[in-house]
């Protein structure tokens, strides 16, 4: 049977691929260029732990909670700006430049993805064949095939190089670009979220369903039943089938969730509740 969410497959995101690269270059950085007694060390190389960690269990988590997967790739955007913050701290308080967004620098690390798909596509030919070099607009083919040390190794002139200011700025360069895709992937869970419910509502949904098919008659009624008796089980079954239906909420319309009482007279028995809760209280006996 499939899962009723797909989770995990982090490995080939496009944000937990940079947080790895973000990881690992910050790791070195703070080896080379703070002093390791430095509290600033240890929260720079948590920051950007943090950023990987959360979005891998972020991912694994998807299986069985969008709330908690939403709430894990939150902490992982928040992470990575609190670490952008310290890099630009750094340049700041060593009163070193930092790259402006529309610099040649700061360009020449955000085309790095675009000047590999030129790389990799470019044929041979006559020099007066016309360009096969794809577009950003037809090709988004990204690094995603690449091990980490390939990977780095297209970043290295920056991420390897003796000056800290260098190093730094690049590594704003890809904190911006990781935060970006992460807020695109925190619009698109929400999206998700709001379309399709959490993992609770496809789990009630899918019992009901499971529930619904055992019922269907599997084979037709003998010719003695009484016609009486017949539509005496047929009345038992459309009532029982209408149990079958996710209810809305009498209060505020939104879908309702199976739960289970867990104190008081009813303690232990299921019955449905809004899914708005705990802003919307509205109940449903099952």
């Amino acid at each position: 049977m499939s899962r009723l969410r797909p989770s995990g497959g982090y490995r080939a995101l496009r944000t937990f691929q940079t947080a790895t690269l973000i990881y690992d270059a910050t790791v070195w950085f703070c080896e080379r260029f703070l002093d390791p007694r430095s509290r600033t060390v240890d929260q720079m190389v948590q920051a950007a732990r943090s950023g990987r960690q959360n979005i891998a269990e972020g991912s694994r988590a998807a299986a069985t909670s969008s709330q908690t997967e939403l709430r894990l790739v939150n902490v992982a955007r928040s992470s990575l700006e609190e670490l952008l913050l310290d890099y630009e701290d750094f340049l700041r308080q060593r009163h070193l430049r930092q790259w402006t967004a529309d610099s040649p620098e700061a360009a020449a690390v955000r085309s790095v993805p675009r000047r590999w798909r030129v790389a990799r596509t470019r044929q041979p030919g006559p020099p007066d064949a016309p360009s096969t070099e794809p577009s950003d607009q037809t090709d988004q083919t990204d690094l995603s095939d690449l091990s980490d040390a390939e990977r780095w190794a297209l970043y290295a002139q920056w991420l390897d190089h003796d000056d800290a200011a260098i190093r730094a700025n690049a590594l704003i360069c890809l904190i911006n670009q990781t935060n970006y895709l992460l807020d695109q992937q925190i619009a698109a869970l929400e999206a998700q979220f709001i379309d399709e419910g959490g993992y609770s509502e496809r789990l009630a949904a899918a019992r009901l369903a499971e529930r619904a098919r055992r019922k269907r008659p599997t084979a037709a009624p003998a010719d003695r039943t009484d016609r009486t008796d017949r539509t005496d089980r047929t009345d038992r079954t459309d009532r029982t089938d209408q149990t079958d239906q996710i209810p809305n909420c009498p209060l505020c319309g939104k879908p309702m969730v199976l739960r289970t009482a867990k104190q008081g007279k009813n303690k232990g028995q299921s019955f449905w509740g809004c899914s708005g809760y705990p802003d919307c209280k509205g109940t449903e006996p099952l």
